[in-house]
């Protein structure tokens, strides 16, 4: 079994929509239940991701650069 296809099982796709090129989908992970958004878009060449808490996943799946922000203030590199 691949790679793709173990992760392709753990996670499930909950919702996805595209605006403005951007496709923002959201994840929940089988195995923890945590739920997680990633961005793709033409102009990036690796999908961005990130964990978002389950009460706020349909408001982060809405406003996806709100919750990346806050990670990248709480996790600086």
């Amino acid at each position: 079994m691949s790679t793709a296809t173990v992760t392709d099982t753990i996670r499930h796709e909950l919702a996805q929509r595209v605006s403005g090129g951007l496709e923002v989908t959201l994840f929940q992970n089988a195995r923890d239940n945590s739920i997680n958004i990633e961005l793709r878009h033409a102009a990036i060449t690796e999908p961005i991701g990130f964990r978002v808490p389950p009460e706020r996943a349909l408001d982060a799946f809405h406003h996806p650069f709100v919750y990346l922000e806050q990670r990248l203030w709480r996790n600086p590199r």
